[in-house]
């Protein structure tokens, strides 16, 4: 007589480490896709996904393949109006490169005030009169106040 062994397959949970393709996608299509390169890795709890997103990847096991719909604002709440600001050229130039030329669509990366992170924000709109050169940034999450589609493959689970 064998005794089998058998390996509980590992499920996820509230801080662990995970390998796993996942694509994020809008009304307007993909805003990150992994599953055509290499997969992402990340520790649930650390801000690298969305509480709302994480919610959804509790208690799977690593193998497991899902899509989930969330409806408008429920990934990456509504849009705040107060995220989109104006920048002068002059406060442009402090926080980078003065001779960087903006278009409507780009994706800028900005230094946190501490120096110890990044965050992004979209040019909307570019502006030069009586005022001065300024660019209007989008500070919300590219899917704020969007219906999302979030497609995950767990390939590993520590």
């Amino acid at each position: 007589m064998t005794n089998a062994i058998s390996a509980a397959v590992p499920t996820v949970q509230a801080d662990s480490f995970l390998t796993l393709h996942y694509r994020l996608a809008g009304p307007a299509g993909d805003v990150i896709n992994t599953f055509a390169g290499k997969p992402a890795t990340l520790t649930l709890g650390t801000g690298a996904l969305s509480q709302a997103l994480e919610q959804h990847l509790l208690g799977l096991a690593e193998g497991t393949c899902r899509s989930f719909q969330l409806p408008a604002g429920a990934a990456f709440g509504v849009r705040n109006p107060a995220m989109l600001q104006w920048l002068s050229r002059a406060e442009l130039a402090q926080l980078g490169d003065p001779a960087e030329q903006y278009q409507v669509g780009d994706a800028v990366q900005f230094a946190t005030p501490d120096g110890k992170g990044l965050f992004a924000g979209v040019v909307r709109q570019l502006r030069s009169d009586e005022r001065g050169e300024a660019v209007l940034f989008d500070f919300n999450h590219p899917l704020a106040g969007e219906a999302v589609t979030f497609e995950v493959q767990l390939l590993g689970v520590l």
